[in-house]
């Protein structure tokens, strides 16, 4: 018979060799573990936040319950509560969860003295199921739960996909080169669940049931708060997972990027050109292969003979300056060496000792080794800090991996299947913590990829390299709403597409000026591509060093020809002009998580038809934009919301609570402003 116990303010259970722990966690939330040792991990994973205002009522109880053949028997049930969540576990261990007395989510359970239905209580589907790795001492785990029928789910973090509704998705829990996991989930029915897990392993939000699973790991570990709006959710999940500082006002501007600047003239000549247009650039940004090779982590001295004078320059000019840093050391780095007999790199479980192999034969650096992690930063540091480099754009941070086979690596911390899906997370950390010691400034470095509670840690997080079409674009609207919903506020894309094959194509540079409209109503407006047709000679014939690799096309505003140039100089100077409004989005980021970008139901959760609207947004509280997604489309439909909403090409106002047609050429984007 199973037993309950008082742990403190937790109720404890034991159920056939697994150990459950629920307590309060935070306001209104709870957190579930459970294990199939004797101890718990002590982990929290994302869960790094004082879990302030929990307080919690448990009660247990005895009741009777007949079986088939007539006998009855006395068993335990039990409850905790915590503000407006409680959680029941009936007398199989099946946990169901409660807002306001009303039921939000069940564990799934088909077996015979667990069944949630008798009729199928033959399957032996478990709630909670342990399948031990041979040989190793983790375990798959599957989590089953009720699927809620016209339940809507969103956040998860960002999927090239269509759909911004997960229900009725499977979602790699893996990341990947413009995938990023993020594993808290935003419902309709008013709850927020976090699956406090960085396993490799997939969730399913079937029409059937829903479906976690854990491809290896030693514990089970989820949240879950309930709360009356979207705001409030995210403002209950930031609470214990931290927020994002406040966003300095001098990169709220226009970031200058482009694959690649090869040298540091180069660099200058665009700096000098926005500085004689009378354009204001924030960041210009220095991208791959500017080094020697990769794991160097230092400028190739042929093309940039004096870095600091160049930085000295551009700071002159008011521009800060970024730098790329890979995670992957080249076997003929002079960091691989001492890296590899320290310990420092990744492991392979069997086979050759590769783990990338983009230009080089590369191995990743072990993040989770502590000692890594301060090894990198300290060259990163002598290399391009004391040279006066304000930040780094910290790419290839998933990792990427040569075949994305997670059952090959290996960290000092354990094997990958268990626990990668925290390395781009603490790859960030290696700089954001050391960085932190040494300004006063709030820390902002570029990574393409994250994890829960990123956002704590400085991260502009972007959207990798996705194609230049209007299909991608209208993916990001999706992704970066998500984004959002996931807790991630600092978010940008490769304004037009990361590959694109012809700049002089009409197409592209129809969608390169919809792509900026977009960007300018989004978090961080910043210029990046690698623009064909790739046909500018190397400086170098070597096969390594900072001249030999590609070039593409160049990509500043005034590089597509006057007309297009004309509007983006409209739509940069429109930035510039709601910097104070952007400043305020930023400040509310910081003070309660929420994001710029926000899905229509996040500003009305009580419109029905905001729930079902994934290709227009609102950019804070006052815009909303609808962004153009279709090549030569030139009117669009948008939906209003209650209230008096301004159209700022016309400043025509419309009523709310109704769907509108407005036109939307070239040089313009509908944007709407709330009276």
């Amino acid at each position: 018979m199973m037993k309950f116990l008082k742990d403190g303010s937790a109720l404890l259970f034991l159920h056939q060799g697994e150990r459950v722990r629920i307590e309060p966690w935070g306001q209104d939330s709870l957190r579930v573990r459970a294990s199939m040792a004797p101890e718990f991990s002590g982990k929290d994973w994302a869960l790094t936040e004082p879990a302030a205002g929990a307080a919690s009522e448990i009660a247990i109880e005895r009741m009777d319950v007949t079986w088939d053949d007539g006998t009855v028997e006395t068993r335990e049930l039990a409850s905790i509560v915590n503000g407006r969540i409680k959680a029941v576990v009936n007398y199989a261990g099946v946990i169901s969860f409660f807002k306001d007395g009303g039921l939000i989510l069940q564990e799934y359970c088909r077996a015979y003295d667990g069944a949630i239905s008798r009729e199928s209580r033959c399957l032996k589907l478990v709630s909670r199921e342990w399948k031990g790795i041979t040989g190793g001492s983790e375990y798959t785990l599957n989590v089953k739960f009720e699927s809620g029928k016209d339940e809507k789910i969103f956040g998860m973090g960002q999927y090239q996909q269509e759909y911004m509704d997960m229900k009725g998705c499977v979602l790699e829990l893996a990341q990947r080169n413009s995938q990023v996991s993020i594993p808290f989930a935003v419902s309709s029915f008013g709850y927020g669940f976090l699956w406090n897990n960085p396993a490799v392993g997939r969730v399913t939000f079937g029409k059937n049931y829903y479906e976690w699973i854990a491809r290896a790991t030693r514990e089970m570990d989820y949240w879950i708060t309930a709360a009356g709006t979207p705001r409030d959710i995210l403002f209950n999940y930031t609470a214990v997972t931290g927020r994002a500082e406040m966003f300095p006002e001098d990169l709220m501007g226009l970031w200058q990027c482009k694959l690649r600047y090869r040298t540091q003239e180069e660099v200058l000549s665009v700096a000098r050109k926005y500085r004689e247009e009378g354009i204001k650039l924030d960041q210009i940004v220095i991208d791959f292969f500017h080094w020697t090779v990769q794991g160097d982590w230092k400028f190739d001295k042929t093309y940039w003979p004096d870095p600091k004078a160049m930085v000295e320059e551009l700071h002159a000019m008011g521009i800060k300056v970024i730098v790329s840093v890979w995670p992957t050391v080249d076997r003929r780095s002079e960091n691989f060496g001492p890296m590899w007999e320290q310990g420092l790199l990744m492991r392979t479980e069997r086979g050759a000792l590769q783990t990338y192999d983009f230009q080089g034969d590369c191995v990743e650096i072990d993040v989770f080794n502590p000692e890594a992690r301060r090894y990198i930063w300290e060259v990163c540091r002598r290399n391009y800090c004391d040279l006066g480099i304000d930040s780094f754009w910290l790419d290839n941070s998933e990792p990427d991996l040569g075949v994305y086979d997670f059952d090959h690596y290996r960290y000092c911390e354990g094997p990958a299947l268990a626990i990668s899906n925290l390395y781009p997370q603490l790859f960030s950390r290696a700089f954001y913590e050391e960085m932190s010691r040494r300004q006063d400034t709030p820390v902002v470095n570029l990574l393409r990829c994250g994890w829960a509670g990123s956002q704590k840690y400085g991260n502009v997080i972007w959207s990798g390299d996705i194609p230049s079409t209007f299909e991608a674009l209208a993916d990001q609207v999706q992704c970066g709403l998500n984004m959002g919903l996931a807790g991630i506020p600092w978010w940008t894309t490769d304004i037009g597409g990361f590959m694109t094959d012809d700049v002089n194509d009409p197409d592209f540079r129809q969608l390169l000026v919809r792509w900026f409209q977009f960007a300018v109503y989004s978090p961080v407006l910043r210029m990046h591509g690698d623009r064909g047709p790739h046909n500018i000679p190397a400086l170098d014939q070597r096969s390594w060093g900072g001249g030999y690799l590609q070039t593409g096309q160049p990509n500043e505003l005034w590089s597509y020809g006057e007309e297009t140039y004309a509007i983006l100089r409209k739509y940069y100077d429109l930035r510039m002009d709601m910097r104070g409004y952007i400043r305020s989005l930023y400040a509310e980021a910081h003070e309660n998580g929420s994001p710029l970008l926000r899905a229509m139901f996040y500003e009305f959760p009580g419109d029905r038809k905001c729930w079902e609207l994934q290709d227009q947004y609102m950019f804070g509280g006052t815009y909303l934009a609808a962004p153009i997604l279709r090549l030569n489309q030139f009117r669009r439909e948008v939906y209003l919301p209650a209230g008096q909403w301004e159209l700022t090409s016309t400043g025509e106002v419309f009523r709310g609570e109704q769907t509108v047609t407005v036109d939307a050429p070239v040089e313009y984007m509908p944007v709407f402003r709330r009276l």
